[in-house]
């Protein structure tokens, strides 16, 4: 008897079907290939401080963190981070039950849904996301309930805008946590105390955890103020907060991220986090703890240039007629293409490079809705001055 042959299995987890290589890689080739400048992934192209730098130096030849640093991070970037969420934000955490150093916060975020999430649990995220967090609900083996922001007009200006009776409709007996980010990439809205005290209610009411992506925490503008989430009544015992020195400090290659959480969740997520990487960066993690000390006047100067740049991006699209959401927080400019007589974000952005010699990135790969996306494009402006203008004259060629 012949048995029936069985067609061959697809090698990619079903649970990963749809992610494939990512749009920052395309279109950082697509800039390379045609030497565009390359507004669209997030990093700077200026080093950060030169005495971090040193620092990292200085822990290399000394001999700290060459080898195998211990697993939680090294105690002194636990207690930097701890000084560090006490001297903004009043928040206390012990360094040694309640800080978890982790390769990036793409790291940390994936770690705490994996440490977190059953499979079948839904995961309430804001829209449009880091496309990493779709991967890792997927991995988790959780269910993407999105809610999107939606662009509103205000006496501020343009911004998208959270939709709390949205948000609690989305809360259902199913429901483990809400994924957070703010200040919010792409949109560089960031959310209210008003807005995180209603998240904050409901999360205590349904008996929800919360992860909060803060990795843009220091980079606010117009008076809008970050707030952590776990500073509200009843959140510090729910919450993880994540950040890291890649945004902050212009690091973003180093990957030195870190969460704050209470014990028992601090617990969950080391337990999957050390085996993804057990750990990595030890002489950066000297370095980190440095940066995290620096004085108030770093942190002054940071935004101070980043809004100079906010404003020379933003009054140059502008000029050659996008519509633009002016970010409160981030390093990124959401811009509508549809007063250019475009509707195609993707399309835009994939023609972008040869029309004038600047590389976007179409927002609809941060939506589950394709189509609230398909008219926005992002563009970074953490880079020089000169290669701002650059890309501005650049521009006003559409």
């Amino acid at each position: 008897m012949t048995r029936p042959v069985r067609p061959p299995r697809p090698p990619l987890n079903r649970r990963l079907d749809g992610f494939g290589t990512t749009i920052f890689a395309e279109m950082s080739s697509l800039a390379a290939a045609t030497g565009a400048v390359n507004l669209g992934q997030g990093f700077p192209d200026t080093d950060g401080p030169e005495e971090v730098r040193e620092a990292a130096v200085r822990a290399i030849r000394d001999g700290r963190g060459n080898q195998y640093p211990p697993g939680p991070g090294i105690p002194e970037l636990r207690s930097a981070v701890a000084d560090h969420q006490r001297r903004f934000y009043g928040l206390s955490y012990d360094p040694d039950t309640e800080v978890l150093v982790t390769t990036g916060a793409t790291e940390a975020i994936a770690a705490a849904l994996l440490g977190l999430v059953e499979p079948g649990d839904e995961v309430v995220a804001l829209e449009p996301y880091y496309d990493s967090y779709a991967a890792c609900v997927a991995m988790a083996g959780g269910i993407r309930v999105p809610v999107t922001l939606r662009p509103r007009t205000g006496p501020d200006g343009d911004r998208f805008v959270l939709d709390l009776d949205e948000l609690r409709s989305a809360v259902t007996d199913r429901t483990r946590l809400i994924l957070l980010n703010t200040p919010h990439n792409p949109t560089g809205t960031v959310l209210t105390r008003a807005e995180l005290t209603a998240i904050a209610e409901l999360a205590v009411e349904r008996d929800l955890l919360v992860v909060t992506d803060e990795v843009y925490e220091h980079l606010v503008y117009d008076g809008a103020e970050h707030l952590p989430i776990a500073a509200l009544p009843g959140m510090r015992e729910r919450t993880v907060t994540i950040s890291s020195a890649g945004k902050t400090y212009s690091f973003t290659g180093w990957k030195v991220g870190w969460t704050t959480a209470p014990p028992e969740l601090t617990a969950a997520v080391r337990t999957a986090k050390q085996y993804l990487t057990f750990v990595s960066g030890g002489p950066l993690q000297h370095a980190v703890a440095e940066a995290l000390r620096l004085p108030d006047a770093f942190f002054a100067d940071l935004r101070a240039d980043l809004l100079a740049k906010r404003n020379l991006l933003v009054e140059g699209l502008e000029r050659t007629g996008f519509g633009v959401f002016r970010p409160q927080g981030t390093y990124f400019v959401t811009a509508d293409i549809r007063p250019l007589g475009e509707s195609d974000g993707a399309a835009f952005c994939r023609a972008l490079p040869e029309r004038c010699g600047v590389v976007a990135v179409p927002n609809a790969v941060f939506y589950d809705h394709r189509d609230q996306g398909d008219p926005f494009v992002r563009f970074a402006f953490c880079k020089r001055t000169e290669v701002l203008q650059d890309a501005v004259k650049r521009l006003s060629a559409l």
